[in-house]
């Protein structure tokens, strides 16, 4: 099948056509873009000024400059328990988003099956088709905080699998697998010889004293791990377009060799500048506060959301949470039509992410804590007038 053909498979992100919808709503407060609304840190930005200060305004490696892999290399080594060359097992990207389409074309072959836990991020099952594979969603359960387990893997493996994407902390669920659920993975994954794509974007957003892990430091999982990562969510980056890769030497060849002919190479001064912000004490200072702060906000809307009679899991990472409207009797798309038109609220069909987020929506809590209050305030109003509570 021609590239052009699997194109016509792929619909277009549930969240960016809410996104596009609720343009031109006055008053409008949105809890459907999963972006950071705090700015990039100050001293980061200066990094950026100085590179083109000194003239960083031209092409780079297609892999990246050597000096953020080999900072990249150091993160992974003092974080996560990783230990790659620089030379070979890193990779920079033009966003992480990039990494799941690239980094499944290396290895899968048409008709092969990809297993990816439910509710999931809107890119993983098109990247699988995109590649040439059939997506496979593993639902998981509320009643299990949507962590995966191996249980729910088992349904779903056939002599088709080939890889797995695990997202830790999930997006749009909050999920976080514990140590144990990470070993039980890996232990699944050599079992039946799969790769994993290790989604850890959302890794330093973790509330009640939770650790995330990261699957490629347990022992013999690195040569099978394709460990994503990136600089929008972790310092608020978004709009640099910032992302890495660990992975075995002959997936990154591949994968360079993929950029070579379509980004060519990142954008070098921001490059710089996510190299000097990995080694700046001030960069983590950022992130501890920006993690505080999401705590504060995620207390919040789970206390709000449940008070209001919508049953909420409470997340234990990232920055979204995942209440059950089921109960209102309403699809997820009716009820977030109800409060865009309503309330003037913005959220997200649970159903955008697959089969196993119907009943549900997803609402971002990465806004001002007064907006969030506004926002709650606007939701328990029309769910009382509509008598849907």
């Amino acid at each position: 099948m021609a590239l052009s053909d699997r194109l016509k498979l792929v619909n277009p992100s549930e969240i960016r056509k809410l996104f596009d919808l609720a343009q031109g709503i006055e008053g409008l407060i949105s809890l459907g873009i999963g972006e950071p609304d705090f700015v990039t840190p100050k001293h980061i930005m200066e990094y950026a000024k100085e590179a083109l200060d000194k003239g960083m305004t031209h092409y780079g490696p297609n892999a990246g400059l050597p000096m953020l892999r080999e900072a990249v290399a150091g993160k992974l080594k003092e974080q996560n328990g990783i230990e790659v060359d620089p030379k070979t097992e890193v990779m920079i990207l033009t966003g992480a988003n990039q990494a799941f389409l690239m980094g499944l074309a290396t290895f899968l072959r048409d008709g092969e099956e990809v297993l990816i836990p439910g509710p999931m991020f809107v890119s993983y099952a098109p990247a699988v088709v995109l590649a040439g594979g059939k997506p496979v969603e593993v639902p998981t359960s509320e009643e299990n905080e949507f962590r995966l387990s191996v249980d729910d893997l088992q349904k779903h493996v056939s002599e088709r699998t080939r890889a797995l994407i695990i997202n830790t902390p999930n997006n749009p669920t909050g999920a976080v697998l514990t140590r144990k659920d990470i070993e039980e993975v890996a232990d699944f994954a050599v079992e039946h010889d799969l790769i994993v794509l290790s989604d850890e974007v959302y890794e330093h957003f973790v509330y009640d004293g939770v650790r995330n892990h990261s699957i490629a430091s347990l022992d013999s999982m690195f040569e099978r791990t394709i460990t994503v990562n990136g600089f929008s969510k972790t310092f608020a980056m978004t709009g640099w377009r910032l992302g890495f890769v660990a992975a075995p030497a002959w997936i990154i060849e591949r994968m360079t060799r993929f950029q070579m002919y379509n980004a060519t190479c990142p954008v070098t001064f921001t490059q710089y500048a996510a190299a000097k912000a990995l080694e700046d004490p001030r960069s983590w200072k950022a992130v501890e506060e920006m993690r505080r702060e999401y705590d504060r906000r995620r207390n919040l809307v789970w206390r709000r959301l449940n008070e209001m009679g919508l049953p909420t899991v409470k997340p234990r990472g990232a920055f979204y949470i995942l209440p059950r409207i089921r109960d209102t009797g309403l699809t997820d798309h009716q009820f977030s039509e109800l409060m865009l038109k309503e309330a003037r609220v913005a959220v997200v069909p649970g159903s955008a992410f697959g089969k196993a987020g119907e009943g549900y929506i997803r609402i971002s809590y990465a806004t001002a804590y007064e907006k969030l209050e506004e926002a709650m305030d606007r939701m328990e109003k029309v769910l009382k007038e509509k008598k849907l509570v």
